[in-house]
């Protein structure tokens, strides 16, 4: 959600912040701020709006230093606004900080500490860590890092922050609690952020902090503990990702080019985890032995990744027979669902610090669950709470509507799903290596589908002006749906409904009229399913909604029906997803951007959504 950037160094301050924050814009923000020590004070400039605008305003007037912290905020308590926009200052001014989370307790805390003469400039919660670390240094903290240490004590909630004081010159503090923050290591300086592309194109090791855990950097140092003052010996990691994974290299929009990854994404997958022989490897820290005991599995997960994990289910039971569940990490945490040691939790997240997909795992590991998560950052929480990991290895995914993670995480279900039933004897090796074989066509298949993005573009020009749309499938393709749905919400703002296409006539039915589009997946197998989705779509013509379908080239039914249709390669039905859904990512990109729409950064959207 919010980005937070730090440096300290021989450099100028400022230039490196706002590079960082501009590498954090898919994180969604309403305003953007920086802080600099110079000379003895802290200087400090925010604005409302897109980063440019505080560009603009440094580029007037320049602040210099060698040390500072930066912010993009998303808002959360109070409304965007200058005065809300961090750095947030201590009474005194001689303390600045900027805060990724969010302070359950704030309102406690600031009436009391507004009892002992503070005054408050915002509405944020924020602005109570400044005030509460002034106080604990008049109240006799003996140093800055014991301060700190004495208001953490005190915080309920998560929190990444970063931290300077105007008495501790060329020093950055910062620390972790539920959400996110790495430290970069470099040569005479460091940093502090909240991801990596942020740093990405400076350093090529980092710290990821603990939870509880702080540090204080210095250019030419680095040091860690607990809030409780223990000292940590960090671990270090080696960044996997390059510079120019977050570059725009070529492409209009980072959305645009992460369609384009995701044949080499998947076609990666399947090299890393499918030997030449047929035989699958998933890396896991799980015996065999363990998966052909196993009975119950549950899929956790928010967003994009719960629709992937619906896909992963459908997968799951039918090539393994064992019973499966999908939640909402967001429900699940607050019912009080039947888990016993024996069900394995599998959760699913993009950046690995989903903060109810977090919770939920801490949940599962009360109970004694085993966790197998499918993930994309290394170092990121989710992994380093899991037993073992399958990594999709996307590189970074910039734009806020995830795509290649998606098709990344269905491929991670597949093979998972074939390792599992071949371990268990649910299918012959060689039943294995039929599906190994289909499964290979995938990455050649979504490339067509992208190589028809221009007709993709007349459809989605064609239909972008109405106020609705509904997206109907069966089965697999339930699950494709509700995503294609979910994109063209994110990035278009054009309200859209993915409903299994049974349930229509139990309510969607009476929405359709002519100016309904409603987009039918409908590819061709040898699937029970097909039949009954031309059903449904007679049903749609025959009331005079829009028809947009998704079918398999050579189909000879559809274009009696459909006014469009997007065309696909025919694939085996349980990998069709994989393929249908890359057209409706295009379809969705080319109608919002015939809506004029901010599709890398769409409106009140966060990219990591480390808070409830």
């Amino acid at each position: 959600m919010c980005g937070v950037v730090g440096y300290i160094g021989s450099k100028e301050a400022a230039p490196i912040l706002i590079d960082g924050l501009q590498r954090l814009e898919y994180r969604g923000y309403d305003s953007a701020g920086i802080a600099v020590l110079n000379g003895g004070k802290i200087v400090s400039d925010k604005e409302m709006g897109r980063l440019a605008n505080l560009e603009k305003l440094l580029a007037k007037a320049p602040l210099a230093g060698s040390c500072g912290i930066g912010h993009t905020r998303w808002a959360t308590h109070g409304a965007p606004s200058q005065l809300n926009s961090h750095p947030h200052f201590s009474s005194d001014g001689a303390i600045a900080v900027v805060h990724n989370g969010i302070i359950e307790n704030y309102a406690e805390l600031r009436n009391e500490l507004a009892a002992k003469g503070h005054r408050f400039l915002s509405e944020t919660d924020t602005e109570t860590v400044p005030h509460l670390i002034e106080q604990e240094l008049k109240e006799g903290a003996a140093s800055p890092i014991e301060a700190v240490q004495r208001a953490l004590k005190k915080l309920r909630g998560a929190y990444a922050l970063g931290i300077l004081f105007r008495d501790a010159p060329d020093t950055v503090y910062c620390a972790r609690l539920g959400s996110p923050l790495i430290i970069g290591l470099g040569e005479k300086e460091n940093f502090i952020a909240s991801d990596v592309p942020a740093i990405i194109n400076r350093i090529s090791k980092a710290i990821y902090l603990n939870d509880g855990e702080m540090a204080v950097l210095r250019a030419d140092s680095v040091e860690v503990c607990t809030i409780e003052g223990e000292a940590v010996e960090p671990e270090v990691k080696e960044i996997s990702f390059k510079a120019e994974d977050a570059e725009h290299a070529g492409f209009e929009t980072f959305m645009l080019k992460e369609i384009h990854e995701q044949p080499r994404v998947l076609r990666a997958l399947l090299e890393k985890h499918v030997s030449a022989d047929g035989t699958i490897e998933i890396g896991s820290g799980l015996s065999p032995d363990y998966f052909r005991k196993l009975r119950r599995i549950m899929i956790v997960s928010c967003g994009t990744a719960y629709h992937a994990g619906m896909y992963g289910k459908l997968l799951l039971e039918n090539l393994t027979g064992i019973a499966v569940e999908t939640d909402l990490a967001s429900e699940f945490r607050y019912r009080d669902p039947k888990i016993d040691p024996g069900t394995l939790v599998i959760p699913v997240s993009q950046s690995g610090e989903t903060a109810d997909t977090l919770a939920s795992i801490r949940m599962a590991k009360d109970w004694g669950c085993k966790i197998f998560s499918i993930c994309n950052v290394e170092g990121s929480s989710v992994v380093r709470e899991s037993d073992a990991t399958f990594f999709t290895n996307c590189g970074p995914e910039i734009g806020v509507a995830s795509t290649k993670a998606y098709t990344a995480q269905q491929m991670a279900f597949a093979l998972f799903a074939l390792y599992i039933a071949g371990v268990r004897g649910n299918l012959t090796p060689e039943q294995v290596k039929d599906y190994l074989d289909d499964l290979h066509e995938v990455p050649d298949a979504v490339h067509y589908v992208i190589q028809k993005k221009e007709e993709i573009r007349v459809i989605g020009e064609k239909h972008h002006d109405g106020p609705s749309s509904l997206y109907l499938g069966r089965k697999f393709n339930f699950p494709t749906a509700l995503e294609g749905a979910l994109k063209n919400k994110e990035i278009s703002y054009q309200h859209a409904e993915g409903y299994a296409a049974g349930e229509m006539k139990h309510g969607p039915i009476a929405l359709i009229s002519e100016a309904l589009p409603v987009i039918c997946i409908c590819t061709k197998t040898a699937d029970e399913v097909y039949e009954k989705m031309l059903s449904n779509i007679k049903e749609v013509e025959a009331r005079n909604g829009r028809i947009i379908a998704v079918a398999t080239e050579g189909d000879t039914e559809i274009p009696k029906l459909a006014g469009d249709i997007i065309y696909v390669p025919e694939v085996r039905d349980e990998f069709t997803p994989m393929v249908n859904v890359v057209a409706l990512q295009l379809l969705a990109y080319y109608a919002a951007r015939a809506r004029g729409t901010d599709i890398d950064k769409p409106r009140n959207l966060a990219k990591s959504v480390t808070v409830e």
